[in-house]
C-alpha cells in the first residue's frame, strides 16, 4: 500500500543555510527554526519523510562521503530523539559539470528512487525546498504541491506556497496533511 510523502531539501530548509559554502562538519549543522516540529507532524499524520539533497561538496573534494554520512547519521540521531527522523535520505554528490550525472536536481531521480524504495504515492505528496531546482525536481517527479522557503536563491519557478522561513512551516503543513 502506498502512502504520500513530504520531501525536504536540506540546506536552507532542514538546516540553516551555509550561504555560498557547504556544511562540512556536524558542528556546522544547525536545525532550522520549527523544522523538527514540522517533521514530527508529517510522521504523526502518516506521511513518509524524505530528504533529497545536493551535496556537491563531496564531488569537489571538500568533504568525504564518510563526512557526509556522519552529518546525516548525527542529524538522524537528533531527530529520532524527537520522533522526527527521515524515512529515507537521498544525496546527489555529483558536480554540476558531471555529464554522466542522472541524480542532480532538477532531475526527478532522487524522488523516483525514494518512491520505489518506500512505496510512495507521489500524486499525494509535497515538497519543501528553497531553490528553483527543488521546485522543478518536484514538478518533474509529479509531486503536485510545493512549498518554497525564501532564501538568497532567485525565484523564477512558481511554487504552490512561499514562506519567509521554516518557523511557520508546521502551521502550513497542518492545512495539507489529512
Amino acid at each position: 500500500m502506498s502512502r504520500p510523502a513530504v520531501i525536504f531539501d536540506r540546506d536552507g530548509v532542514v538546516n540553516v543555510s551555509p550561504g555560498a559554502g557547504y556544511v562540512l562538519r556536524w558542528e556546522d549543522f544547525h536545525f532550522s527554526a520549527g523544522i523538527i516540529d514540522a517533521l514530527r507532524l508529517c510522521r504523526d499524520r502518516g506521511y513518509a519523510t524524505i530528504l533529497a539533497t545536493s551535496q556537491q561538496g563531496v564531488g569537489k573534494g571538500l568533504m568525504s562521503q564518510q563526512d557526509l554520512d556522519t552529518i546525516h547519521a548525527n542529524m538522524q540521531a537528533e531527530l529520532q530523539k524527537q520522533g522526527a527522523q527521515f524515512d529515507g535520505i537521498y544525496a546527489c554528490t555529483c558536480l554540476k559539470t558531471d555529464p554522466d550525472c542522472l541524480c542532480r536536481k532538477p532531475s526527478a531521480d532522487m524522488i523516483l528512487r525514494a518512491a520505489a524504495d518506500h512505496l510512495l504515492d507521489l500524486s499525494r505528496s509535497l515538497l519543501v525546498g528553497d531553490a528553483d531546482r527543488d521546485i522543478e525536481m518536484a514538478i518533474n517527479a509529479g509531486v503536485p504541491v510545493t512549498i518554497r522557503i525564501e532564501s538568497e536563491n532567485p525565484q523564477k519557478v512558481t511554487s504552490t506556497w512561499t514562506l519567509p522561513d521554516t518557523s511557520k512551516l508546521e502551521a502550513l503543513l497542518e492545512s495539507f496533511l489529512a
